[in-house]
């Protein structure tokens, strides 16, 4: 399904970690898909609160705690600039979609990293 919110189709997600070499980009692809993902159901789903939100988030983080393994076995890790980075992700994919009181906390509450 493609994404129709145009301000998520023309966004360049993870920018900071591809710019990093620190950061497999075939890892932090994976990372962006799983970003697209979490848009995609928003946009499917259609969440109607915070609550709703933070199911699709909390899925989406899960898939991160688990990518997390990939940057390892790549000689990476989610450490402090992957983490601010996800982070901010996840806070601009909750305001391009009108949940600009989304707890920037509570949207990755479930993170390992």
């Amino acid at each position: 399904m493609p994404i129709t919110n145009q301000q998520v189709a023309e966004h360049e997600f993870l920018r900071q970690m591809y710019d990093d070499s620190y950061f497999p980009n075939h890892v932090v692809d994976q990372g962006k898909l799983i970003l697209l993902r979490l848009c995609e159901h928003i946009e499917d789903e259609q969440p109607s609160g915070l609550d709703a939100l933070y199911v699709l988030t909390e899925a989406a983080t899960e898939e991160f705690n688990l990518l997390d393994r990939e940057f390892v076995a790549a000689g990476s890790e989610i450490e402090t600039v992957a983490r601010e980075s996800i982070c901010d992700e996840f806070r601009f994919v909750a305001s391009a979609y009108g949940f600009t009181d989304a707890d920037a906390e509570e949207l990755t509450a479930g993170r390992d990293w």
